[in-house]
């Protein structure tokens, strides 16, 4: 597949062209569930034809579906673009498809959807990750240039890492949520999706800047990434020693290849401990289905939402959430309401918030000795459908990216060696707030060290 940044070379003729060898593959690969809809070129919304970017199906794109892989919000056309596609457009750039989700991002594998399950496109038996497991694989088979996602606890850089693509998280209020359907409002932020590291800075660079329409959007200086990407600075990385030992044996061998060339590159490395993962995992879910709770309120049959039933409001409220939700979604709206509940919002969400802000202080004071963290994405690699036999297993999954989100710093996911089974092991590096441009530079630095290649 051509890269993005071979795309944005091509003329209005080669694009169409493009365009069209793109729906083949599409259609050579709809067994792999990645996409739930495509748009035809008439219905692209840019004026001409823009390079084609699949977009995650919580991102708004005007009078396009936007359903977030659930029943509650079939046949739901949005009236307006998401400030990412804005962005898209004016760059070039077109919305081109909706890929798979779990159900309101509510995962960690890409089968929670009312679409179905999305298969890892390297091994079918196995997930792709989630909750942007239709991006990732959309990117990994060859069926997208590359693509918008959307990373609340991981959901970006972990299934790039299972696919063996790049995943990049911004710092939190650096892309516009305007646009985003809410899963946690204080935790999700919009990234790209790659083949490659200089791809996802220039995605970075078009979807990213302050928006006055998101009362969270950072309105703080931003200088273009890619024009001042260096693989040649040399970095002082910390690795999280405590983080290592929780990590599966062939996870540990990729971490162990991604060091010696980070090393042999002339980083220096440190090592560091930090706050139990546990303690992280409970805040995490704690603050996450918190927030879910209050966001899905809206969706009720009277707002927003297929109405359901017909024996009153009572029945309407019932009917309507408990036919449109899925069993996650259902499960997390609970959990963030009885955290929210009177006699329990001291013990729990108060509680969470204070181990939230312990967490942001221990990745402070590594950054006074580290310009970048080096980590796992995941425990294990891509694991088979139905690995995760409860939901406490799924979530365990999340360990090591969750905390990125609470502190709200940038980090970026790569893969960097194959397992036994030849599945990628995918790393991630975690830099300080607003310093995307280190994050690039070591990723990219670390990309050509490694020289990953697929098995």
């Amino acid at each position: 597949m051509i890269t993005l940044k071979e795309a944005l070379t091509l003329s209005s003729t080669e694009l169409d062209t493009l365009r069209d060898d793109l729906n083949k593959k599409i259609e050579d690969n709809k067994n792999l569930g990645a996409y739930v809809e495509q748009l035809t070129n008439s219905e692209i919304s840019v004026a001409g034809t823009g390079v084609p970017i699949a977009i995650k199906d919580n991102i708004n794109v005007k009078n396009q579906h936007v359903t977030c892989g659930s029943n509650i919000l079939q046949g739901y056309n949005s009236p307006y673009n998401a400030t990412v596609i804005d962005n898209l457009e004016k760059a070039g750039l077109s919305a081109y498809g909706r890929t798979n989700m779990d159900e309101f991002a509510m995962g960690s594998s890409t089968d929670t959807s009312c679409y179905g399950k999305t298969l890892n496109p390297l091994d079918n038996d196995k997930v792709p990750g989630g909750s942007s497991g239709g991006s990732a694989a959309a990117v990994a088979a060859g069926i997208a240039i590359a693509a918008l996602g959307s990373d609340t606890g991981g959901s970006i850089r972990q299934p790039a890492a299972y696919c063996g693509v790049v995943g990049m998280k911004p710092t939190y209020g650096r892309v516009s949520r305007y646009g985003i359907s809410a899963y946690s409002s204080s935790l999700d932020q919009v990234g790209p999706i790659t083949q490659n590291v200089e791809d996802a800075a220039i995605l970075y660079d078009i979807i990213s800047g302050h928006d006055p329409k998101d009362s969270t959007s950072a309105d703080v200086e931003k200088t273009p990434v890619t024009p001042n990407l260096n693989a040649d600075k040399k970095l002082t990385i910390a690795v999280i020693d405590n983080y290592i030992t929780q990590a599966s044996d062939e996870v540990k061998k990729g971490f162990e290849v991604a060091l010696k060339a980070l090393e042999n590159a002339g980083h220096k490395i440190i090592h560091k401990n930090m706050v139990d993962t546990s303690k992280i995992l409970s805040s995490y879910y704690i603050v996450a289905t918190a927030e879910a709770s209050a966001n899905l309120a809206r969706l009720d049959g009277v707002r927003y939402g297929n109405r359901k039933g017909d024996s009153g409001l009572k029945d309407m409220y019932i009917q309507t959430k408990s036919q449109g939700f899925g069993d996650e979604v259902q499960k997390r709206i609970l959990l963030g309401s009885f955290v929210l509940s009177s006699g329990y919002y001291d013990a729990y969400y108060i509680k969470a918030q204070k181990v939230r802000h312990l967490i942001k202080d221990e990745y402070s004071k590594i950054f006074e000795e580290a310009d970048l963290i080096l980590s796992p994405v995941a425990p294990t690699t891509a694991p088979k459908f139905g690995s995760f036999k409860t939901s406490l297993e799924m979530y365990l999954s999340d360990i090591y990216t969750i905390s990125v989100n609470l502190a709200g710093l940038p980090a970026i996911s790569l893969p960097v060696s194959n397992d036994k089974d030849g599945m990628p092991v995918g790393l991630q590096l975690i830099g300080q707030a607003y310093d995307e441009q280190t994050v690039f530079d070591g990723a990219l630095s670390l990309e050509k060290a490694v020289a990953y290649k697929k098995a």
